[in-house]
């Protein structure tokens, strides 16, 4: 199971609760849940009602779902969130810009605040090295609360336009310091943020996300070839316990760009899971045929707490309300049927 946001946490605290429990709990049978993106501190929140992993209550509360998915037998990941520039200065601790590589604001992006509206995201401010040197250790030590909240393991998120991605690319990231300018430079804030991560929970329990040609925040590279292909071999240098590759636009075409997936897979050592519009048929064939070792499923499991079952047996698949997706209660959330209960 794919990260989902959801916007469920606590309004105030953005701690989990029991009715996330309840919802994970529903698709315990996963094989591995990546539960939802959850910020690593404060300054890494870019959407309302998201949970973090900063706190003693958010601790406490991601217990009730690691308890809850543990005693039906499941195994679940945490993914480790920063923003970067996806914010609002609403969203941020006193009101401050939100941060990036470099005062480049995303285009046509929009985030959502706790008012229920969707705001256009100002220009960024550029990170300092000691902002550079605080986000690494809230890295570290959202690892250590992800542990102590009794999750097996956790996936950075290194994709979809958020901080670590904007590192990577030159059209967000045009420092000209240490951590701009090369690839080698570029890289250099991602991996740091890796060996803090492996130095907790270790590379075994470390995964990682990556999307090579997301349209994010209409993110951009000139060559995303030339800055995936040495980082993919960096994350196997560190054997990583997988990586976890979106193929074409997170969320949308799978061919918005010309892009070597095939000789990305080689560069790295270790399971390959892949992700992104993925159908029964195409899931088969692509672990079947050595293309990937895993296929994660994300909008699917919304409207289908029992996928697994329904992929199993090949039952149709149910359709999710769109209103319900973000924000709310239980409804759209926990309330999706199984096959047996309905008689599909």
């Amino acid at each position: 199971m794919a990260p989902l946001t959801r916007n469920r946490a606590t309004p105030g605290t953005d701690a989990p609760r029991q009715l996330n429990a309840i919802y994970y709990a529903q698709r315990a049978d996963a094989g591995l849940i990546i539960a939802e993106a959850t910020q690593i501190s404060p300054v890494g929140k870019g959407y309302a009602w998201t949970p973090g992993i900063y706190s003693d209550e958010q601790i406490a509360g991601w217990r009730l779902t690691t308890d809850a998915v543990h005693a039906l037998g499941g195994t679940i990941y945490l993914q480790l969130w920063h923003v970067g520039r996806i914010s609002h200065p609403s969203l941020q601790p006193g009101g401050q810009r939100p941060v990036a590589p470099s005062e480049i604001a995303p285009q046509d992006s929009k985030t959502f605040l706790e008012d229920g509206t969707f705001q256009t995201i100002e220009v960024p401010r550029a990170m300092t090295r000691n902002d550079i040197d605080a986000t690494v250790e809230d890295y570290r030590k959202a690892t250590e609360n992800a542990l102590a909240a009794g999750f097996d393991g956790v996936e950075i998120h290194s994709a979809n336009g958020y901080l670590l991605d904007e590192f990577l690319r030159d059209g967000a990231n045009q420092r000209t310091d240490a951590y701009g300018g090369s690839v080698e430079n570029r890289m250099r804030f991602p991996l740091a943020v890796v060996d803090a991560v492996v130095s907790v929970a270790g590379a075994e329990r470390t995964g990682i996300r990556i999307s090579p040609t997301t349209n994010a925040g209409a993110l951009r590279d000139s060559d995303p070839e030339r800055v995936f292909f040495p980082y993919v071999r960096e994350l196997s240098r560190r054997q990583l316990a997988y990586v976890h590759v979106i193929e074409g636009a997170t969320g949308g075409p799978r061919d918005i760009q010309p892009f070597d997936y095939a000789g990305l897979r080689p560069q790295f050592d270790g399971p390959w899971m892949v992700n992104n519009g993925y159908t029964r048929d195409m899931a088969i064939d692509a672990v079947e045929s050595g293309r990937a070792d895993l296929v994660a499923f994300g909008r699917p499991y919304i409207a289908n707490p029992d996928l697994v079952d329904r992929l199993r047996v090949d039952a149709p698949l149910a359709e999710l309300t769109r209103e319900d997706l973000f924000g709310g209660d239980h409804r759209g959330y926990t309330d999706y049927p199984t096959r047996t209960a309905i008689g599909v």
